[in-house]
């Protein structure tokens, strides 16, 4: 068979002549000075519409990261307040039963009314939209 390489004894990386591990730091190789230096000298060998192309494609580019990101909101879950057991005495009348009713009737009214008016907020914008499309003939 014969005598060894040097990939066979040593390993891919090894210590021999055409070791390259130890001269493969990328961190260590980087600097920022150097990197923005770089930059200045790629772009000052660039022709002026060559610039309005890069200015074009970084804010197309900035506008759709904004818009994903502005568009991934989203609202907490609604969980509704549930009472599940409201202790009431059998003795009471019906002059009580009408006062407590007249106690709980505004609070509903409020209840009804905030969702009511998020209801028409979320069918305005649906309109709005509609519109849009509409205008737009789809």
């Amino acid at each position: 068979m014969g005598r060894a390489t040097g990939v066979a004894a040593t390993g891919v990386a090894g210590s021999g002549r055409h070791a390259y591990l130890d001269r493969m730091r990328y961190l260590g190789r980087f600097s920022p000075v150097v990197a923005i230096r770089d930059l200045r000298f790629f772009l000052s060998h660039r022709q002026p519409h060559e610039m309005w192309f890069l200015v074009a494609s970084l804010s197309v580019t900035g506008f759709l990261i904004y818009a994903f990101a502005h568009d991934s909101y989203v609202e907490p879950v609604y969980r509704p307040q549930i009472t599940y057991v409201q202790n009431w005495e059998l003795t009471r009348t019906d002059a009580e039963i009408r006062a407590q009713q007249a106690i709980d009737e505004p609070i509903k009214q409020r209840r009804l009314a905030a969702q009511r008016k998020a209801r028409e907020e979320r069918q305005a914008g649906f309109k709005k939209v509609n519109d849009a499309m509409t205008r737009w003939g789809l």
